[in-house]
């Protein structure tokens, strides 16, 4: 194990001079032959008339012969049920196969210059623990290159950096007014001075494990085939309410199960918003992030897929602190959800190129990983009020069949739960009872979504902390 460097930090932090040259390619420099990919241009004509013509033949159908209508629609919502439901819980297995090891450097191990790029909006309040933490990196201090990105005019964001010591070299980077206001925007921004072999984003409010550098800069060399690496993200609440319980267990079940079953089959993998590790030049292959994408996470982690580039694993975690505020939780979520719609409409535009991108089994894998995630935020509320007026009401009986999927569905979730690590997180037996009060809400979040995807597409829905 690398021992913490001795050197003395000192605070060497610069800023340069905007360079407005610079940001407008941050915003718009997409390269061409990725144009196409960017979801900056919203739906293409053909997706428009598609789905006009959809919903016509499905209204007609629903008028002309309602009873053949319910039924075929009932066989094909089951049948996508089943197949969503039993991917799922295949890759949860699977994911509990073989847990991604903590990797550690030597002492005399010559480590590469590691830039870190951590964009800031309104984060006064942490900017103190996250400079703990980068200092804190078991990780020779002159090898970082950490890019501090803020948009202009966040003054208390600046004077909060100013008054905390930084590795030396940390440059403190403000981005020159313009559009879209996004994380994307910054990180290209940044991205476009990185000096490191390797570069990882982090939030404002991550507290990484030490080791966590070391571990991925590991996994890159004895790989050599990996683009990318993504860290677990924990979910450690201040204040444990339901939610915020409930949160942490959809990150334990993600990070911790899911991605690693994804990364061992080679599937497409929605990557998390922090904590990724890239090798640079397969970072600027692939055109950095799409600065009007508000899951730039995941969009890029589908072009990954879509180039043939590979993406696996580590373990040392990062720490984050759950939302616990409902207004708060719907507020990320729907910002989620519209960038989860914005990824999908982007790699529909022409779903051929995809499949022979991607691979048939690679396309599968995302609709029914990326995809299920949209469908399930369209039907979890709707389905929940049907099953309590028919428990309700005399007159209507949710039948067999419909049983089963209520038993499934809560059965492969409550499973689940229960094969997170120990270390991710602590369960409770009323949060494994509740299981089926949080699924709704993602409906909620997905209204104000699609209400925002047609207003304001490009709108980052900031999440505060403090």
């Amino acid at each position: 194990m690398l021992e913490p460097a001795r050197l003395r930090i000192r605070e060497g932090l610069a800023e340069p001079r905007p360079d407005r040259a610079r940001a407008d390619e941050a915003a718009n420099g997409f390269p061409d032959r990725f144009a196409g990919m960017s979801a900056r241009s919203g739906l293409t004509g053909w997706q428009r008339q598609t789905a006009r013509q959809m919903f016509s033949v499905l209204g007609i159908g629903g008028l002309v012969a309602p009873g053949l209508f319910w039924t075929g629609l009932s066989l094909v919502g089951l049948g996508l049920f089943c197949a969503i439901l039993f991917y799922r819980f295949a890759l949860v297995i699977y994911g509990c196969d073989r847990e991604p090891k903590a990797e550690y450097a030597s002492a005399s191990e010559l480590l590469p210059v590691y830039t870190l790029l951590i964009a800031l909006k309104d984060e006064a309040a942490v900017v103190p623990q996250l400079a703990r933490h980068i200092c804190a990196f078991e990780y020779p201090q002159d090898r970082l290159d950490v890019k501090l990105l803020i948009e202009t005019g966040d003054e208390a964001t600046r004077d909060a950096i100013r008054a905390q010591t930084w590795p030396e070299g940390t440059e403190l980077l403000v981005l020159p007014p313009g559009l879209p206001r996004t994380k994307p925007r910054a990180l290209n921004y940044g991205l476009s001075r990185a000096r490191g072999a390797f570069v990882t984003v982090y939030d404002a409010e991550d507290r990484p494990s030490p080791i966590q550098l070391i571990s991925a800069v590991r996994r890159f060399t004895h790989d050599p085939s990996l683009a990318c690496v993504q860290a677990p993200l924990v979910g450690i609440p201040k204040t444990p309410t339901w939610l915020a319980r409930h949160w942490a267990l959809e990150y334990a079940i993600q990070f911790n199960r899911v991605m690693p079953a994804l990364a061992r089959l080679g599937a497409p993998i929605a990557l998390g918003g922090t904590s990724n590790h890239f090798r640079r030049s397969a970072l600027k292959e692939v055109g950095g992030w799409d600065a009007w994408n508000v899951t730039e996470d995941a969009d890029l982690g589908l072009r990954f897929a879509r180039q043939g580039k590979k993406v696996g694993v580590i373990a040392p975690p990062t720490l984050e602190a759950p939302p616990e505020k409902f207004c708060i939780w719907q507020g990320q979520r729907s910002r989620w959800l519209k960038g989860f719609l914005q990824t999908w409409l982007v790699l529909m535009r022409d779903p051929g190129a995809a499949v022979r991108e991607m691979g048939f089994g690679g396309f599968v894998s995302m609709q029914l990983t990326l995809g299920a995630s949209i469908l399930s935020a369209f039907t979890h509320l709707p389905w929940l009020i049907w099953c309590l007026l028919c428990i309700a009401s005399p007159a209507l009986n949710l039948g067999p069949v419909s049983w089963s999927i209520l038993m499934a569905t809560y059965g492969v979730g409550a499973v689940s739960a229960c094969l997170v690590p120990r270390g991710a997180m602590r369960l409770c037996f009323f949060d494994l009872m509740t299981l089926p009060l949080y699924w709704p809400l993602q409906s909620v979040a997905m209204v104000r979504a699609v209400y925002s995807l047609i207003k304001t597409p490009h709108y980052w829905v900031k999440t505060p902390h403090d």
